[in-house]
Parts: C-alpha cells; structure tokens; sequence
C-alpha cells in the first residue's frame, strides 16, 4: 500500500510545478506568433532565436514559433489573421502581391502586409566540378547540370536564371531533376553524376564546406550583364557577395545574386508591439550574429519606400527612424 506521506508528496510536487507553470508567463501577456518554414531550415532555427529573444526582453509577449509547409502557407495565415509575423522569402511576397509565380491563381488578398525588417541574405550559388571548366555562369553551356525538384527552390532559382539568360533545357547535355532531399543532389555531383547545381541559402554552409573540402567544388561567378539587369529590374532580387576565404580552396570574392528573407507582419499588428520586438531583436544582435554570421542585422533604409513592393510597418518606421 503506498503510504500517505508519499501521496503528499507527490501531490506537493504536482501544486508545485502547476504555480511553476501558471506565473512563468504573466498573466497580461498576449500571444505572438511567429510563422517559419519546416523544423531543420534555417528559417525555422532563426525563428526558434527569434522566440527565445523576445520572450526573454518583453513579459508582456508570449512568443512563438509555428513552422509551415513553406511561404504560400505562411503568408495566407498572415493575410487571415492566423500569424501575427512570418519569415518571408522576398521573391514569393513579391509574387504574392503581384499574383505572380506560384500565387497567379490563388484568389486571395495579400496587401495588408507590410515589412517589418530584412533578416537575411539567400544567395543562389553556383557550384562547379573540379574538371568541369566551369569558372563562369556563361561556362554552363553544354554542361550537365541539375535544376532540382519541381516547386523547389533550387528548381525556382534555375528557371529565374535560364529566363535572364534566355536560354532552355536545350543548350545544356543533361539536366537532372536530383532533390536536395537528403543530399541527393551533391551525392550525384561527387559521384561525377552532374557538372554543376545552384544551392539555395545563406553562407557559410557546413553542407558546402564538406562540398568543397571532400569532393573538390568550386563557386563560380555569376557577375554578368543579365543578371546585373534582372536585379535592376526586380525589386525582390538583391545581387550579393562571398567572400573569399569562406569557402577551402576559395581565393577570391564570388559574385551572385539572391533574395532576402523578410520579417513580414500584418498592418494590423499595433505599432507599440512592433517596436518592442524590433528593439528586443537589435539589443541582441550579438547574440544573433554568434548564432550564424549571416544573422547579423543590417538596419533597413528608411528612403527605401518599400521592400520586395511592399512598405515599411509603421512601428518598423517609427523605430528605425529614431536609431
């Protein structure tokens, strides 16, 4: 039989951790949600920093993370009022408010949303064989290359190149259509299966650095007049650099282009609550740019009228305008 005391304690215990529970999050606190691609990305880690940051700096918010099949899913909940902010890539929120792309059937209203800060760079990185010749984006040519998984990202980024260039699949030997799923992609391009592949994401990659280190690959420069124009032209492309050195066997500076991943929250969310995350996220910008050199906040220009077509929120505004 299980003595009294023992009940009692237990019973103390489960009192205990309930009053724990109950007065961890303040009773005035309200619920932010933070929408993020699928646990693993690297938008669902910044997301996770993002919650911890916030949550510790303001008691009045109960933040957190909410991962998502991707950003047609996260920027619908925005619209409809089911997110509060989300981790956006600046190409898809420019098709979505243009009804472009992915977004050209979908009957729904994106246009109150607004930017709250650009987060990070995603560059599209043109990796080459060791023997290919590849040192250039012009060297493609005749190559066999990889453009990724219908709906990828790695598929969308190719096609964004093969219209700037006006080329097709034609003018290449061999275009595969190897996932990144599992590293299927850079398994094929070891195995001497492809001459070269796009990746997609922000720098440095352990993933690349293996790449580069193991199987001998290479970054090839994409600096050219097509893609100079294509980033002139479209306001969600940024052109980009990385650095030498970031990469073993990288010598010099290689030129590319990419999008941003934006924090994007609705119109509605109150200027007040804005400005406070916006200032809890700058107080820590040590402790973001140590969790990944590429968190390191820029602050955006507010002359900029708008981000990917869309504005600056007004709590955004007012917090930038005083720094």
């Amino acid at each position: 039989m299980i003595s009294c005391k023992i009940i009692k304690s237990v019973w103390l215990i489960l009192v205990m951790s309930m009053i724990l529970v109950f007065f961890s999050v303040p009773a005035s606190a309200f619920d932010v949600f933070i929408g993020t691609s699928n646990p693993g990305t690297f938008s669902h880690f910044t997301g996770r920093l993002l919650e911890r940051v916030i949550n510790k700096q303001i008691k009045e918010i109960n933040c957190k993370a909410v991962p998502a099949s991707g950003d047609i899913h996260n920027l619908t909940n925005l619209s409809q009022g089911s997110l509060d902010i989300a981790l956006i890539d600046s190409r898809m929120l420019h098709d979505a408010i243009n009804k472009t792309g992915n977004f050209k059937f979908l009957d729904i209203n994106y246009q109150n949303l607004s930017i709250l800060v650009p987060l990070y760079d995603v560059p599209f990185t043109l990796i080459a064989g060791d023997n290919t010749g590849i040192t250039k984006l012009d060297d493609l040519k005749g190559k066999r290359i990889n453009v990724g998984a219908p709906l990828s990202l790695q598929r969308l980024s190719v096609e964004t190149i093969l219209t700037a260039k006006t080329w097709s699949k034609n003018n290449f030997s061999l275009v595969a259509e190897i996932s990144d799923s599992q590293s299927q992609d850079t398994m094929a391009f070891c195995h001497g299966d492809i001459d070269a592949m796009i990746h997609v994401g922000v720098h440095p990659d352990p993933s690349l650095q293996q790449l580069f280190k193991l199987c001998k690959a290479k970054a090839a420069d994409m600096n050219d007049n097509d893609i100079q124009s294509l980033v002139h032209r479209h306001p969600a492309f940024s052109k980009f650099t990385i650095p030498a050195g970031t990469y073993p066997s990288q010598t010099s500076d290689i030129i590319t282009f990419g999008t941003q991943t934006l924090l994007v929250a609705s119109k509605n969310l109150d200027e007040e609550t804005v400005y406070a995350m916006l200032n809890a996220i700058y107080r820590s910008h040590k402790r973001l740019s140590n969790a990944h050199p590429s968190l390191a906040l820029k602050k955006p220009d507010i002359k900029q009228t708008s981000y990917a077509g869309i504005k600056l929120h007004a709590g955004a505004l007012k917090y930038f305008s005083g720094q």
